[in-house]
């Protein structure tokens, strides 16, 4: 179900993408409303659903984590309760920053962090290649990062 945002609704959600930490009074003045009116919407946007939350974006190297990868996950049998028990045991590890049921080469995508190889390495061999149903795993490491958390184009849309 699509929400129908109005001008000032998708120039605020624009603002707080670029930054979540803008008080009302400044996110008012980007956008040409009154703190209250600006306030009571921002109010009804996060009431929708349509912002989940607000976070802090981390670097992972700072953080002494190096290594980033996409794994692509085949299930051995298309059974529900397979699916069921790999995405439980998929939300249980604090490595898998991502996981996409997909169409196409295998089932499942995901993006995985550790602090290097060998720790990813450890990670695939005692916990995704113990994941209920995997039958396959390819994985490929991130060489750089070209672009990463782009807001969406809110003000090209009606």
């Amino acid at each position: 179900m699509s929400i129908k945002l109005d001008k000032y609704d998708r120039l605020i959600l624009h603002h707080l993408q670029e930054d979540a930490r803008l008080s009302h009074v400044a996110l008012s003045e980007r956008v040409n409303l009154s703190p209250s009116q600006c306030a009571r919407r921002l109010q009804q946007l996060e009431n929708e659903g349509v912002i989940r939350g607000y976070s802090a974006i981390l670097d992972p190297q700072a953080l002494g984590m190096d290594v980033v990868a996409l794994i692509n996950i085949t299930l051995e049998k298309h059974q529900e309760n397979i699916a069921a028990a790999f995405e439980k045991a998929v939300q249980e590890r604090p490595e898998i920053l991502e996981c996409l049921l997909i169409t196409g080469d295998g089932d499942y995508e995901m993006r995985v962090i550790a602090k290097n190889l060998q720790e990813f390495s450890r990670f695939i061999s005692e916990h995704l290649m113990r994941m209920p149903g995997v039958s396959s795993i390819k994985s490929n490491i991130q060489l750089s990062q070209i672009k990463a958390r782009a807001p969406l184009p809110l003000l090209d849309i009606e």
